[in-house]
């Protein structure tokens, strides 16, 4: 369960945004709630309709100069990228402008297996096919030795990246990034494909029409993928982007979206971020990164469809592997608890593909709402991916836990790191220590609605007027929100029960909300209850017909108390992991037998989610911090199993009774209890 935040905007900003800036109530009490608070505010930050000049980026004119002057000598160039969806798309533009521009240039993508970056063997090997000029895409800011090795060996050096700088800068004859501490361009938050764009401006003498009617729709494919910010001069070039993509000639682009189900359909960041960019990722997870460029350099239509499928395939190939290593992982979980109760998640495997193992650690973090450490041991090697959320940072974890670490990189959000060899314990132990340390209360998961919504304003016209904030995405999120004191008046299943849909009734109006991925019975508020939500508003057109839409994000009972609830798990796991807790706490932590029966009665054959459970109790006696005691001592006795994989509880058929005062968890409270008595009191 994630907390729910509802952001409340000011009454008299959102009268002021809605007739200065003549947008929907909807529309102007999301750039309300996002901190705008005049109708010039939002039209410099949405109403952005270019790029800067790519010359304000420190040493960009150099770059362009030295490229430029390769061309002219007849210089060999080569241009070095990376593996994912940003490395292969900058190289793709990059490398097609030099083409055509006359130049004497090749392409090198690193395969995963050599990592991230310059190494020295492909730098040996671009040596020995005469190159004379190295030009990073996407990589490069931090590859101090490998640059100069690149001049030992008497070839040269252009760096463009977008990625941090360290402390020192490699040696090279211009470094394009606008990370770096002396550059004072205005926009940082580009992707590498976009500054590959710019760049190719550059060597056009920083005119950006003939880039962008180029490589614009790569750039935009690129910036959704590498998920980068999506305000000020990306929102331009995604928008922009998106309508070559949708109006699309290039072969690539039409037989990537026909195998990936788009060719009818109009295609959004939604459509690029779960649609073109996990295939184009695909080939360097699973393939050659050289199959998607590939793809992109190639004109014939047939043979353009070939490689789309290939990469296709490799998706796919992606998807079960993940879903084998989350199936292997959820089994871990069921068999030892423990591994979802610290304060972070660290899990080791055994050769599980590196390619998936930061998208499992994001879906692990989801499903969990902790940070995750997910890591695999092969050939000896224990390499993993981490992610958190909030003010965990993992990299100052991992900075924390360096004596266990033989490398380790990252930000506040993710990382990756390499464990010493036999240091695992060692690593999980420090990385406990250190959430312990720096967050006695841990951050909690965390879904914010950006404004009520009256029934009033559930209008086609009103939703409509969202489209004004799109191209969504980083830091310029799909607008969530909440619906208060909803009656549901039914419940129908769909797709068999794999979703449900409620009829609502709102005020004096009724609609229709969609829950995906949750059947009628395992919904935390069913037929005549009251309930409140957060959602997401769209549009339904059918046979020239619009309506409104309403998916559910999130759904509880109006009465839900979420701040008891998470100080109650939060009790809970710190007891079982033998964290002091308040003198106090411990008294109302045990359940009665009465109570543990009433839980234990309550399960369906079928099962049922724990929370689900939880509210349907609806008895005031047990708090969340009992029920889950409650639940842990019916696991512990094999009466109950509980489902990671869906938080489900559900009876297991025994033959004998069980003696619920020998489960651990009790036995465990009553001897804390106990040695909570002063030995005065007992002798009394």
């Amino acid at each position: 369960m994630k907390k729910w935040t509802v952001d409340v905007p000011d009454k008299n900003t959102v009268s002021k945004l809605t007739f200065g800036c003549g947008v929907s109530s909807l529309t102007a009490a999301v750039l309300a709630g996002r901190g705008y608070s005049s109708p010039e505010s939002v039209a410099d930050s949405l109403n952005v309709d270019e790029l800067t000049d790519p010359f304000q980026i420190r040493d960009m004119q150099e770059a362009a100069d030295i490229i430029n002057e390769a061309i002219d000598s007849g210089e060999h160039i080569c241009v070095y990228g990376d593996y994912d969806c940003d490395g292969i798309m900058s190289v793709v533009i990059l490398y097609s402008y030099l083409l055509e521009a006359g130049a004497d240039v090749s392409y090198y993508i690193p395969e995963r297996a050599e990592g991230y970056g310059l190494n020295k063997n492909a730098i040996d090997k671009l040596c020995s096919d005469g190159t004379g000029l190295i030009v990073t895409v996407d990589n490069g800011i931090t590859a101090v030795e490998e640059a100069e090795y690149i001049y030992q060996l008497g070839m040269r050096l252009v760096i463009t990246d977008h990625h941090q700088q360290g402390d020192i800068l490699p040696k090279a004859e211009a470094i394009v990034d606008p990370h770096r501490h002396d550059c004072f361009s205005t926009f940082k938050y580009m992707c590498g494909a976009g500054l590959a764009l710019k760049l190719v401006a550059a060597l056009d003498g920083g005119d950006y029409t003939m880039a962008l009617e180029q490589f614009g729709d790569l750039a935009a494919i690129a910036t959704v993928a590498d998920v980068v910010s999506l305000t000020g001069e990306n929102r331009f070039l995604v928008a922009y982007g998106l309508e070559l993509i949708n109006n699309t000639d290039r072969t690539a682009l039409i037989a990537l979206k026909e195998v990936a189900g788009l060719t009818d359909k109009k295609v959004d960041t939604f459509g690029i971020g779960f649609g073109l960019g996990p295939r184009i990722n695909a080939s360097g997870r699973f393939g050659s990164p050289k199959t998607a460029a590939e793809l992109f350099l190639c004109d014939d239509p047939d043979e353009a469809l070939d490689i789309a499928r290939k990469l296709d395939q490799l998706n796919s190939e992606r998807k079960n592997t993940e879903n084998e290593i989350l199936a292997e992982i959820y089994s871990m979980i069921d068999s030892d608890p423990s591994l979802i109760r610290g304060r972070t998640i660290f899990i080791c495997g055994k050769n599980w593909h590196h390619g998936v193992i930061g998208i499992v650690a994001a879906r692990i973090m989801e499903k969990f709402g902790k940070p995750v450490f997910i890591a695999s041991e092969s050939d000896g090697e224990i390499r993993g991916s981490a992610r958190s959320f909030g003010v965990f940072s993992i990299f100052g974890a991992l900075s924390y836990a360096a004596d266990s670490l033989e490398k380790f990189g990252g930000h506040p959000a993710a990382g990756g790191f390499t464990i010493r060899s036999g240091m695992s314990a060692d690593f999980r132990d420090l990385i406990e220590k250190y959430a312990l340390e720096n967050h006695k209360i841990m951050p909690i998961l965390t879904v914010t609605a950006n404004a009520p919504v009256s029934p009033a304003e559930l209008t086609v016209q009103n939703i409509q007027g969202l489209e004004l904030l799109q191209p969504f995405g980083t830091d310029n999120e799909k607008p969530l929100f909440y619906i208060e004191n909803a009656v549901v008046i039914d419940v129908y299943p769909l797709s068999g029960g794999l979703h449900s849909k409620l009829r609502i009734k709102l005020g004096y109006g009724q609609f229709d909300v969609l829950v995906f991925r949750t059947s009628p019975a395992s919904l935390i508020c069913g037929k005549d209850s009251v309930c409140n939500m957060i959602v997401s508003l769209g549009i339904n057109e059918y046979k020239g017909q619009t309506s409104v839409s309403i998916i559910a994000e999130d759904i509880r009972p109006c009465s839900f108390q979420q701040n008891s609830y998470f100080a109650a798990l939060a009790s809970f796991e710190a007891f079982l992991r033998g964290e002091e807790l308040p003198p106090n706490y411990y008294p109302r932590m045990v359940p009665t037998r009465d109570e543990v029966v009433r839980i234990y009665k309550a399960i369906p054959d079928e099962g049922i989610p724990l929370d689900t459970l939880y509210v349907k109790l609806n008895d005031p006696r047990i708090n969340y911090c009992k029920f889950s005691v409650s639940a842990e001592a019916l696991r512990e006795l094999g009466l109950v199993k509980i489902s990671s994989a869906d938080s489900v509880i559900s009876k297991v058929s025994v033959n004998k009774k069980a003696d619920l005062n020998s489960a651990p968890v009790l036995v465990s409270l009553r001897n804390k209890l106990s040695s909570l008595i002063p030995a005065s009191a007992g002798r009394k």
